[in-house]
């Protein structure tokens, strides 16, 4: 099994870049981890001290389950990967089987941020985007699709934001094996990761 992390701070384009992938492949062979259905499940706060926490911190997610997830898989075991809610700051309950496959990405802002994770990587890629372009994604993403106030993003990006992408996002990307640039539509890089999936998935038929 091929594993490639992908990394890359809050709006980078990484979920883009994933898909520009999977739309190039026989996504057949190819699952997606999302580091996003792995925060850890805090029920047992109430919704205003939940949307208090700090989810930019690498202790907010839970990468004892994802790191185990993802050697479960390599061990060619069937996983039931959590679904998290955004609206409420916790997982729903619910869960999806994910079945081994020949490719596993695994994508989020600190994949890459995680020494034991590390180990279980074939590839490491690291999305890099401008500051101010990575903001207007985020204002966009979290008034439309998660409902949050213009206000509360903002505050919420200089106060944990940009200090936890400073801090741990950045340092990160020493770790990648390959820097993809996503100010510009970036071929090159697609086609790259594109081929060296399909290589991998030409070796196992």
């Amino acid at each position: 099994m091929l594993v490639i992390g992908i990394a890359g701070g809050t709006g980078s384009g990484k979920t883009t870049v994933v898909n520009k992938i999977l739309q190039q492949l026989n996504t057949e062979g190819v699952n997606v981890l999302s580091q996003d259905n792995y925060y850890h499940d805090n029920q047992h706060l109430t919704l205003t001290e939940r949307e208090m926490l700090n989810y930019d911190h690498p202790h907010s997610i839970d990468f004892e389950l994802l790191l185990n997830h993802v050697q479960m898989l390599k061990n060619n075991q069937t996983i039931e990967q959590p679904v998290y809610s955004f609206v409420t700051h916790s997982r729903t309950g619910d869960h999806v089987l994910v079945e081994p496959k020949n490719v596993l990405i695994v994508e989020g802002i600190l994949v890459l941020s995680n020494k034991e994770l590390l180990k279980e990587y074939d590839l490491k890629v690291f999305v890099q985007a401008d500051s101010d372009e990575r903001l207007i994604r985020r204002i966009r993403r979290d008034t439309q699709e998660r409902g949050r106030d213009l206000q509360e993003v903002l505050h919420r990006y200089q106060t944990t934001l940009k200090p936890m992408h400073q801090e741990f996002i950045e340092p990160s990307k020493n770790h990648a094996d390959l820097i993809v640039p996503n100010m510009k539509h970036n071929t090159v890089a697609i086609d790259f990761l594109s081929t060296v999936i399909n290589n991998t998935l030409k070796k196992v038929h």
